[in-house]
Protein backbone atom coordinates (compact mmCIF):
# COMPACT_ATOMS: atom_id res chain seq x y z
CA UNK A 1 0.00 0.00 0.00
CA UNK A 2 1.33 3.59 -0.98
CA UNK A 3 2.23 5.26 1.93
CA UNK A 4 0.85 9.14 1.96
CA UNK A 5 3.00 12.16 2.10
CA UNK A 6 3.03 14.71 4.95
CA UNK A 7 3.17 18.04 4.82
CA UNK A 8 3.65 19.91 8.22
CA UNK A 9 3.28 23.49 7.94
CA UNK A 10 4.11 25.41 11.30
CA UNK A 11 4.21 29.07 12.05
CA UNK A 12 5.15 31.06 14.62
CA UNK A 13 2.73 32.95 17.13
CA UNK A 14 -0.55 32.70 15.71
CA UNK A 15 -3.17 33.85 17.94
CA UNK A 16 -6.33 31.30 17.52
CA UNK A 17 -8.76 33.52 17.25
CA UNK A 18 -6.80 35.68 14.40
CA UNK A 19 -8.48 33.52 11.24
CA UNK A 20 -11.20 34.41 9.08
CA UNK A 21 -13.49 31.50 9.94
CA UNK A 22 -13.28 32.20 13.68
CA UNK A 23 -15.12 35.34 13.07
CA UNK A 24 -12.03 37.66 13.33
CA UNK A 25 -13.56 41.06 12.66
CA UNK A 26 -10.75 42.17 10.18
CA UNK A 27 -7.99 39.55 9.29
CA UNK A 28 -7.88 38.03 5.81
CA UNK A 29 -6.93 34.81 5.81
CA UNK A 30 -8.90 32.49 2.40
CA UNK A 31 -6.51 29.78 2.22
CA UNK A 32 -6.32 28.93 5.92
CA UNK A 33 -10.15 29.10 5.60
CA UNK A 34 -10.38 27.06 2.56
CA UNK A 35 -8.25 24.68 4.30
CA UNK A 36 -10.37 23.94 7.28
CA UNK A 37 -13.57 24.13 5.20
CA UNK A 38 -11.50 21.01 3.36
CA UNK A 39 -10.56 19.34 6.17
CA UNK A 40 -10.83 19.29 9.99
CA UNK A 41 -10.30 22.07 12.64
CA UNK A 42 -9.83 21.39 16.41
CA UNK A 43 -10.95 24.60 17.78
CA UNK A 44 -9.47 24.01 21.68
CA UNK A 45 -5.64 22.89 20.57
CA UNK A 46 -3.14 23.74 23.48
CA UNK A 47 0.48 24.45 22.92
CA UNK A 48 2.60 22.47 25.56
CA UNK A 49 4.74 25.26 26.07
CA UNK A 50 4.18 29.14 25.09
CA UNK A 51 7.08 30.21 23.55
CA UNK A 52 9.18 28.49 20.65
CA UNK A 53 11.85 26.06 21.22
CA UNK A 54 10.05 23.97 24.02
CA UNK A 55 7.14 23.71 21.91
CA UNK A 56 8.53 22.77 18.64
CA UNK A 57 10.18 19.88 20.46
CA UNK A 58 6.94 18.86 21.59
CA UNK A 59 5.58 18.91 18.61
CA UNK A 60 8.76 16.99 16.74
CA UNK A 61 9.58 14.66 19.91
CA UNK A 62 5.99 14.26 20.76
CA UNK A 63 6.96 14.61 24.42
CA UNK A 64 5.67 16.74 27.13
CA UNK A 65 8.17 19.92 28.34
CA UNK A 66 8.55 17.82 31.48
CA UNK A 67 9.92 14.97 29.54
CA UNK A 68 12.48 16.79 27.41
CA UNK A 69 13.27 19.17 29.47
CA UNK A 70 13.88 22.24 27.86
CA UNK A 71 11.81 25.69 29.04
CA UNK A 72 13.83 28.26 27.17
CA UNK A 73 15.09 28.91 23.83
CA UNK A 74 17.74 26.62 21.84
CA UNK A 75 20.35 24.16 24.45
CA UNK A 76 22.48 21.23 23.75
CA UNK A 77 21.67 18.43 21.63
CA UNK A 78 18.89 16.12 23.63
CA UNK A 79 20.82 13.18 22.68
CA UNK A 80 19.24 10.08 21.89
CA UNK A 81 15.35 11.82 22.09
CA UNK A 82 13.89 11.13 18.26
CA UNK A 83 12.85 13.00 16.08
CA UNK A 84 9.81 12.48 13.92
CA UNK A 85 12.16 13.17 10.99
CA UNK A 86 14.37 10.21 11.57
CA UNK A 87 11.13 8.05 12.95
CA UNK A 88 9.70 8.63 8.89
CA UNK A 89 13.18 8.59 7.20
CA UNK A 90 13.53 5.25 8.58
CA UNK A 91 10.58 4.11 7.37
CA UNK A 92 11.59 4.92 3.80
CA UNK A 93 10.27 8.71 3.67
CA UNK A 94 12.36 11.57 2.21
CA UNK A 95 12.40 14.37 5.40
CA UNK A 96 13.02 18.18 4.76
CA UNK A 97 12.77 20.66 7.40
CA UNK A 98 13.20 24.23 5.92
CA UNK A 99 12.61 27.82 8.04
CA UNK A 100 12.55 28.89 11.10
CA UNK A 101 13.23 25.46 12.67
CA UNK A 102 14.89 26.97 15.89
CA UNK A 103 15.74 23.98 18.29
CA UNK A 104 18.67 22.47 19.81
CA UNK A 105 21.87 22.42 18.11
CA UNK A 106 22.20 19.25 15.63
CA UNK A 107 18.73 17.50 17.04
CA UNK A 108 17.12 18.21 13.58
CA UNK A 109 19.96 18.15 11.08
CA UNK A 110 20.95 15.12 11.33
CA UNK A 111 17.58 13.57 10.81
CA UNK A 112 16.41 15.46 7.49
CA UNK A 113 17.64 14.78 3.61
CA UNK A 114 16.93 18.42 3.17
CA UNK A 115 17.26 20.85 5.87
CA UNK A 116 17.30 24.96 5.68
CA UNK A 117 17.32 27.41 8.61
CA UNK A 118 16.22 30.62 7.54
CA UNK A 119 16.47 32.59 10.83
CA UNK A 120 20.39 33.96 11.51
CA UNK A 121 19.64 33.35 15.21
CA UNK A 122 17.79 30.00 15.26
CA UNK A 123 20.18 27.00 14.45
CA UNK A 124 23.70 26.67 15.85
CA UNK A 125 24.79 27.34 12.12
CA UNK A 126 23.22 30.10 11.83
CA UNK A 127 21.34 30.80 8.57
CA UNK A 128 21.36 28.67 5.49
CA UNK A 129 23.90 29.48 3.80
CA UNK A 130 21.97 28.77 0.46
CA UNK A 131 19.08 31.12 1.92
CA UNK A 132 22.25 33.47 2.27
CA UNK A 133 23.50 33.00 -1.05
CA UNK A 134 20.08 33.88 -2.56
CA UNK A 135 19.63 37.54 -0.19
CA UNK A 136 23.39 38.63 -1.39
CA UNK A 137 22.77 37.77 -5.19
CA UNK A 138 20.09 40.34 -5.47
CA UNK A 139 21.82 42.82 -2.61
CA UNK A 140 19.58 42.73 0.19
CA UNK A 141 20.63 41.08 3.23
CA UNK A 142 20.84 44.08 4.75
CA UNK A 143 17.33 44.98 4.28
CA UNK A 144 15.80 41.35 5.35
CA UNK A 145 13.88 42.35 8.30
CA UNK A 146 12.22 39.74 10.04
CA UNK A 147 14.46 39.61 13.21
CA UNK A 148 15.08 43.74 13.25
CA UNK A 149 14.05 46.82 11.65
CA UNK A 150 17.65 47.41 10.43
CA UNK A 151 17.13 51.11 9.97
CA UNK A 152 17.10 51.20 13.82
CA UNK A 153 19.93 49.22 14.80
CA UNK A 154 20.00 47.56 17.83
CA UNK A 155 16.71 49.42 19.04
CA UNK A 156 15.38 47.60 15.72
CA UNK A 157 15.57 43.64 17.16
CA UNK A 158 12.67 42.12 17.99
CA UNK A 159 10.90 45.36 17.54
CA UNK A 160 6.96 45.00 17.83
CA UNK A 161 6.57 48.59 16.22
CA UNK A 162 4.91 47.85 12.36
CA UNK A 163 5.46 48.54 8.60
CA UNK A 164 5.92 46.98 5.27
CA UNK A 165 8.75 44.65 5.01
CA UNK A 166 11.64 46.09 2.15
CA UNK A 167 11.97 42.58 0.81
CA UNK A 168 9.34 40.83 -1.30
CA UNK A 169 7.30 37.83 -0.14
CA UNK A 170 9.32 35.85 -2.56
CA UNK A 171 12.77 36.90 -1.38
CA UNK A 172 11.86 36.74 2.27
CA UNK A 173 11.92 33.66 4.18
CA UNK A 174 7.92 32.64 3.86
CA UNK A 175 8.43 32.57 0.11
CA UNK A 176 11.71 31.38 -0.22
CA UNK A 177 11.27 28.18 1.80
CA UNK A 178 7.76 27.38 -0.30
CA UNK A 179 9.93 27.31 -3.23
CA UNK A 180 12.52 25.33 -1.74
CA UNK A 181 9.53 23.05 -0.32
CA UNK A 182 8.09 22.70 -3.59
CA UNK A 183 11.53 22.14 -5.24
CA UNK A 184 11.30 18.97 -2.50
CA UNK A 185 8.20 17.74 -3.12
CA UNK A 186 8.89 17.74 -6.74
CA UNK A 187 12.00 15.94 -6.29
CA UNK A 188 10.53 12.92 -4.25
CA UNK A 189 7.19 12.70 -6.26
CA UNK A 190 9.82 12.21 -9.17
CA UNK A 191 11.76 9.34 -7.64
CA UNK A 192 8.33 7.93 -6.46
CA UNK A 193 8.96 8.29 -2.67
CA UNK A 194 7.15 9.48 0.75
CA UNK A 195 8.09 12.75 2.21
CA UNK A 196 7.92 14.09 5.49
CA UNK A 197 7.96 18.06 4.63
CA UNK A 198 8.15 20.36 7.34
CA UNK A 199 7.93 24.16 6.59
CA UNK A 200 7.99 26.34 9.64
CA UNK A 201 6.87 29.62 8.69
CA UNK A 202 8.81 32.50 10.90
CA UNK A 203 5.78 34.96 10.65
CA UNK A 204 3.16 36.62 11.89
CA UNK A 205 6.21 36.54 14.70
CA UNK A 206 7.86 40.51 14.91
CA UNK A 207 9.13 41.74 13.56
CA UNK A 208 5.39 42.82 12.34
CA UNK A 209 6.70 43.36 8.40
CA UNK A 210 4.32 41.75 6.08
CA UNK A 211 5.05 42.41 2.53
CA UNK A 212 3.75 45.47 1.21
CA UNK A 213 0.82 43.52 -0.29
CA UNK A 214 -0.21 42.61 2.73
CA UNK A 215 -0.02 45.21 4.94
CA UNK A 216 -2.13 47.19 2.25
CA UNK A 217 -4.81 44.79 3.05
CA UNK A 218 -5.58 46.94 6.13
CA UNK A 219 -6.89 49.91 7.01
CA UNK A 220 -5.01 50.60 10.46
CA UNK A 221 -7.98 53.24 11.41
CA UNK A 222 -10.56 51.01 11.01
CA UNK A 223 -8.85 48.12 12.72
CA UNK A 224 -10.79 46.93 16.00
CA UNK A 225 -9.10 46.58 18.85
CA UNK A 226 -10.06 43.58 21.32
CA UNK A 227 -12.24 43.85 24.07
CA UNK A 228 -9.95 43.40 26.52
CA UNK A 229 -6.84 45.80 25.06
CA UNK A 230 -7.33 48.03 27.86
CA UNK A 231 -8.36 45.93 31.09
CA UNK A 232 -7.05 46.66 34.15
CA UNK A 233 -9.47 44.71 36.69
CA UNK A 234 -8.46 43.13 39.78
CA UNK A 235 -6.25 40.17 40.75
CA UNK A 236 -4.65 40.35 37.58
CA UNK A 237 -0.78 37.89 37.19
CA UNK A 238 1.79 40.58 38.95
CA UNK A 239 4.44 39.94 36.22
CA UNK A 240 1.57 40.66 33.19
CA UNK A 241 0.58 43.96 35.26
CA UNK A 242 4.35 44.96 35.35
CA UNK A 243 4.78 44.19 31.32
CA UNK A 244 1.28 45.96 30.67
CA UNK A 245 2.63 49.25 32.29
CA UNK A 246 6.00 48.95 30.40
CA UNK A 247 4.50 48.56 27.18
CA UNK A 248 2.24 51.57 27.99
CA UNK A 249 5.34 53.68 28.74
CA UNK A 250 5.96 53.19 24.84
CA UNK A 251 8.99 54.76 24.67
CA UNK A 252 11.29 51.35 24.57
CA UNK A 253 9.66 50.22 21.42
CA UNK A 254 7.87 52.23 19.58
CA UNK A 255 10.17 53.47 16.84
CA UNK A 256 7.87 55.69 14.63
CA UNK A 257 6.15 58.27 14.01
CA UNK A 258 3.92 58.68 16.23
CA UNK A 259 5.20 57.01 19.27
CA UNK A 260 2.51 56.78 21.74
CA UNK A 261 0.83 54.07 22.90
CA UNK A 262 -2.41 54.17 21.39
CA UNK A 263 -0.42 55.14 17.89
CA UNK A 264 1.91 52.27 18.30
CA UNK A 265 -0.33 49.01 19.23
CA UNK A 266 -2.43 49.75 16.37
CA UNK A 267 0.74 49.61 13.70
CA UNK A 268 1.70 46.63 15.47
CA UNK A 269 -1.67 44.98 14.92
CA UNK A 270 -1.93 46.54 11.70
CA UNK A 271 1.86 44.38 11.18
CA UNK A 272 0.41 41.38 12.76
CA UNK A 273 -2.85 41.00 10.82
CA UNK A 274 -0.44 41.48 7.56
CA UNK A 275 1.53 38.84 8.75
CA UNK A 276 -0.91 36.36 9.19
CA UNK A 277 -1.89 37.41 5.74
CA UNK A 278 1.38 36.57 4.32
CA UNK A 279 1.12 33.14 6.04
CA UNK A 280 -1.47 32.51 4.69
CA UNK A 281 -0.30 33.26 0.94
CA UNK A 282 2.49 31.05 2.16
CA UNK A 283 -0.02 28.40 3.15
CA UNK A 284 -2.33 29.01 -0.11
CA UNK A 285 1.19 28.22 -2.35
CA UNK A 286 1.80 25.19 -0.71
CA UNK A 287 -1.90 23.68 -1.06
CA UNK A 288 -2.31 24.80 -4.42
CA UNK A 289 0.69 23.46 -5.68
CA UNK A 290 -0.15 19.88 -4.57
CA UNK A 291 -3.19 19.98 -5.99
CA UNK A 292 -2.17 21.41 -9.19
CA UNK A 293 0.48 18.12 -9.19
CA UNK A 294 -1.91 15.01 -8.62
CA UNK A 295 -0.88 15.08 -4.65
CA UNK A 296 -3.72 16.49 -3.04
CA UNK A 297 -5.74 13.26 -2.04
CA UNK A 298 -1.95 11.50 -1.38
CA UNK A 299 -0.66 14.25 1.22
CA UNK A 300 -1.77 14.40 4.67
CA UNK A 301 -1.59 18.59 5.71
CA UNK A 302 -1.18 19.78 9.06
CA UNK A 303 -1.29 23.37 9.83
CA UNK A 304 -0.27 25.20 13.29
CA UNK A 305 1.55 27.67 15.79
CA UNK A 306 4.21 26.51 18.21
CA UNK A 307 2.09 29.29 20.63
CA UNK A 308 -0.28 32.31 20.04
CA UNK A 309 0.39 36.56 20.72
CA UNK A 310 -1.60 38.54 22.37
CA UNK A 311 -2.47 40.77 19.60
CA UNK A 312 -3.28 43.52 21.60
CA UNK A 313 -5.09 41.97 24.24
CA UNK A 314 -5.00 42.94 27.86
CA UNK A 315 -2.74 45.41 26.68
CA UNK A 316 0.24 43.26 25.94
CA UNK A 317 2.12 43.43 22.06
CA UNK A 318 3.63 40.08 22.28
CA UNK A 319 3.46 36.79 24.04
CA UNK A 320 5.24 37.51 27.35
CA UNK A 321 3.96 36.64 30.44
CA UNK A 322 2.87 33.76 28.16
CA UNK A 323 1.27 31.48 30.61
CA UNK A 324 -1.59 33.79 31.82
CA UNK A 325 -4.21 33.66 29.13
CA UNK A 326 -5.96 31.51 26.07
CA UNK A 327 -4.52 33.93 23.81
CA UNK A 328 -1.16 32.50 24.31
CA UNK A 329 -1.85 28.88 25.69
CA UNK A 330 -4.63 28.09 22.72
CA UNK A 331 -3.29 27.52 19.02
CA UNK A 332 -4.56 26.85 15.27
CA UNK A 333 -4.80 23.39 13.97
CA UNK A 334 -5.94 22.37 11.08
CA UNK A 335 -5.82 18.89 9.35
CA UNK A 336 -7.04 18.27 5.32
CA UNK A 337 -6.55 14.69 4.01
CA UNK A 338 -9.00 14.47 1.07
CA UNK A 339 -11.47 11.30 0.87
CA UNK A 340 -9.86 9.99 4.34
CA UNK A 341 -11.23 13.07 6.85
CA UNK A 342 -14.58 14.80 7.61
CA UNK A 343 -14.55 18.12 5.43
CA UNK A 344 -15.45 20.87 7.12
CA UNK A 345 -15.79 19.03 10.51
CA UNK A 346 -15.12 21.14 13.64
CA UNK A 347 -13.54 19.22 16.60
CA UNK A 348 -13.87 20.47 20.25
CA UNK A 349 -11.98 18.38 21.70
CA UNK A 350 -8.95 19.02 23.60
CA UNK A 351 -5.63 18.30 21.96
CA UNK A 352 -1.79 18.64 22.63
CA UNK A 353 0.82 19.61 20.39
CA UNK A 354 2.21 16.18 21.22
CA UNK A 355 -0.65 14.88 19.64
CA UNK A 356 0.99 15.16 15.98
CA UNK A 357 2.96 12.45 16.09
CA UNK A 358 1.15 10.13 17.49
CA UNK A 359 -1.49 10.44 14.70
CA UNK A 360 0.47 11.04 11.81
CA UNK A 361 2.76 7.94 12.43
CA UNK A 362 -0.97 6.33 12.86
CA UNK A 363 -2.72 7.84 9.66
CA UNK A 364 0.86 6.68 7.73
CA UNK A 365 0.51 3.07 8.58
CA UNK A 366 3.97 2.93 10.14
CA UNK A 367 4.80 2.02 14.02
CA UNK A 368 4.25 4.13 16.97
CA UNK A 369 6.72 6.64 17.87
CA UNK A 370 7.53 5.13 21.48
CA UNK A 371 8.86 8.18 23.19
CA UNK A 372 6.12 10.03 21.97
CA UNK A 373 3.88 11.33 25.32
CA UNK A 374 0.75 11.93 22.45
CA UNK A 375 -2.49 10.70 21.81
CA UNK A 376 -4.00 9.10 18.36
CA UNK A 377 -6.35 11.95 17.04
CA UNK A 378 -7.73 9.40 14.21
CA UNK A 379 -11.15 8.72 15.09
CA UNK A 380 -11.22 12.80 15.42
CA UNK A 381 -10.20 13.13 11.94
CA UNK A 382 -12.89 11.34 11.05
CA UNK A 383 -15.46 13.07 12.48
CA UNK A 384 -16.35 10.92 15.50
CA UNK A 385 -16.96 11.85 18.66
CA UNK A 386 -14.06 11.04 21.61
CA UNK A 387 -12.92 12.76 25.01
CA UNK A 388 -9.47 11.46 24.77
CA UNK A 389 -8.42 13.28 27.77
CA UNK A 390 -9.69 15.72 30.71
CA UNK A 391 -7.17 18.00 30.42
CA UNK A 392 -4.76 20.02 28.19
CA UNK A 393 -1.81 21.24 30.27
CA UNK A 394 0.63 24.18 28.75
CA UNK A 395 3.84 24.65 31.17
CA UNK A 396 6.71 26.57 32.20
CA UNK A 397 9.00 25.46 34.58
CA UNK A 398 7.18 27.38 37.86
CA UNK A 399 3.69 27.34 36.37
CA UNK A 400 1.47 25.75 34.52
CA UNK A 401 -1.81 26.38 32.85
CA UNK A 402 -4.73 23.14 32.90
CA UNK A 403 -7.65 23.15 30.72
CA UNK A 404 -10.43 21.28 31.75
CA UNK A 405 -13.76 21.26 29.79
CA UNK A 406 -14.90 25.17 29.68
CA UNK A 407 -12.49 25.95 32.60
CA UNK A 408 -8.91 27.05 32.10
CA UNK A 409 -6.41 27.21 35.55
CA UNK A 410 -3.17 28.81 35.92
CA UNK A 411 -1.00 27.35 39.24
CA UNK A 412 2.01 29.05 40.14
CA UNK A 413 3.92 28.01 43.56
CA UNK A 414 3.47 30.37 46.07
CA UNK A 415 6.72 31.34 46.06
CA UNK A 416 6.18 33.03 42.72
CA UNK A 417 4.55 36.06 43.80
CA UNK A 418 4.93 36.13 47.57
CA UNK A 419 5.50 39.82 47.80
CA UNK A 420 2.58 40.66 46.19
CA UNK A 421 0.13 37.44 47.42
CA UNK A 422 1.91 35.87 50.51
CA UNK A 423 -1.44 33.01 50.67
CA UNK A 424 -0.83 32.50 47.42
CA UNK A 425 -2.25 33.71 43.66
CA UNK A 426 -3.71 32.31 41.20
CA UNK A 427 -6.01 32.55 37.94
CA UNK A 428 -9.47 30.84 37.20
CA UNK A 429 -10.98 31.57 34.07
CA UNK A 430 -15.02 30.38 32.52
CA UNK A 431 -13.77 30.41 28.61
CA UNK A 432 -17.19 30.35 27.91
CA UNK A 433 -18.68 32.83 29.74
CA UNK A 434 -15.21 34.91 29.96
CA UNK A 435 -13.76 34.40 26.48
CA UNK A 436 -11.50 37.23 26.46
CA UNK A 437 -10.66 36.47 30.12
CA UNK A 438 -11.11 39.53 32.53
CA UNK A 439 -12.76 37.51 35.37
CA UNK A 440 -10.28 36.00 37.71
CA UNK A 441 -12.88 33.70 39.67
CA UNK A 442 -9.98 32.04 41.70
CA UNK A 443 -10.32 33.81 44.71
CA UNK A 444 -14.39 32.77 44.65
CA UNK A 445 -15.41 30.93 47.82
CA UNK A 446 -17.96 29.15 45.24
CA UNK A 447 -14.74 28.13 42.90
CA UNK A 448 -12.74 26.58 45.71
CA UNK A 449 -13.95 22.99 45.22
CA UNK A 450 -13.10 23.47 41.17
CA UNK A 451 -9.52 24.68 42.29
CA UNK A 452 -8.51 22.23 44.03
CA UNK A 453 -10.22 19.32 41.28
CA UNK A 454 -7.98 20.71 38.82
CA UNK A 455 -5.28 20.73 40.99
CA UNK A 456 -5.46 17.54 41.68
CA UNK A 457 -5.98 17.20 38.22
CA UNK A 458 -2.56 18.80 37.68
CA UNK A 459 -0.75 16.45 40.35
CA UNK A 460 -2.16 13.04 38.95
CA UNK A 461 -1.22 14.69 35.12
CA UNK A 462 2.28 15.05 36.06
CA UNK A 463 2.84 12.11 38.12
CA UNK A 464 1.29 9.32 35.54
CA UNK A 465 3.07 11.31 32.72
CA UNK A 466 6.61 11.47 33.67
CA UNK A 467 9.22 9.39 32.38
CA UNK A 468 11.29 7.99 34.75
CA UNK A 469 14.73 6.83 33.69
CA UNK A 470 14.62 3.65 36.02
CA UNK A 471 11.85 1.59 38.30
CA UNK A 472 12.30 -1.44 40.30
CA UNK A 473 8.64 -2.63 39.08
CA UNK A 474 9.67 -2.07 34.87
CA UNK A 475 10.24 -5.53 33.19
CA UNK A 476 10.27 -4.93 29.55
CA UNK A 477 11.11 -6.53 26.90
CA UNK A 478 13.91 -5.04 24.50
CA UNK A 479 12.91 -4.05 20.91
CA UNK A 480 13.71 -1.99 17.84
CA UNK A 481 12.64 0.81 19.74
CA UNK A 482 14.30 -0.16 22.76
CA UNK A 483 17.56 -1.42 24.17
CA UNK A 484 18.89 -2.89 27.63
CA UNK A 485 21.43 -0.56 29.24
CA UNK A 486 23.23 -1.85 32.23
CA UNK A 487 20.37 -4.15 33.18
CA UNK A 488 17.45 -1.40 32.70
CA UNK A 489 15.09 -1.56 28.50
CA UNK A 490 14.76 2.02 28.11
CA UNK A 491 13.59 3.75 24.55
CA UNK A 492 15.85 5.78 22.54
CA UNK A 493 15.57 8.75 25.26
CA UNK A 494 17.09 6.96 28.02
CA UNK A 495 13.68 6.70 29.76
CA UNK A 496 10.77 4.36 29.91
CA UNK A 497 7.37 4.91 28.57
CA UNK A 498 4.81 5.95 31.25
CA UNK A 499 2.15 3.86 29.57
CA UNK A 500 4.52 0.54 30.58
CA UNK A 501 3.66 1.27 34.52
CA UNK A 502 0.57 1.12 34.19
CA UNK A 503 -0.20 -2.53 33.47
CA UNK A 504 2.14 -3.27 36.14
CA UNK A 505 1.08 -5.74 38.96
CA UNK A 506 3.56 -5.37 41.66
CA UNK A 507 3.63 -2.04 42.78
CA UNK A 508 5.63 -2.37 45.91
CA UNK A 509 8.07 0.07 44.24
CA UNK A 510 5.81 2.40 42.64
Amino acid sequence: MKKPNVLFILSDQHNAKCLGHKGHPDVKTPHLDRLAGQGVRFDNAITQNPICTPSRMCFISGQYAHNHGYYGLSGPNPNGLPTIFGHFRQQGYRTAAIGKIHCPEYWVEDDCDVYHETEPSASIGGRSRAYTRHLRSKDIEHLEDHHALQEFGRRGVQSCDGRPSKVSYRDGQEGWSVTRGIEFMEQAKADGAPFFLHISLPKPHQCYTPAQEFWDLYDEEKLKLPPNADFEGPHRAPHLVKMVERWKKGTGWALLDPKTFEAARLRKLHGYLGNISHVDHAVGELVDFLDANGLGEDTIIVYSADHGDYAAEHGIMEKAPGICHDAITRIPSIWRWEKNFKAGHMAPELVETVDVSATLCSLCDIPALETSDGKNLTPLLKGESEELRDIAVTEFAWSKSIRKGDWRLVYYPPEMFSDEYPDGFGELYNLVDDPWEMNNRYFDEDQQGRIGEMKTDLLNWLVTTTRPVSTNCADLEEGPQRSKRYGVVVNADNKIHPDELRAIDYKNYL
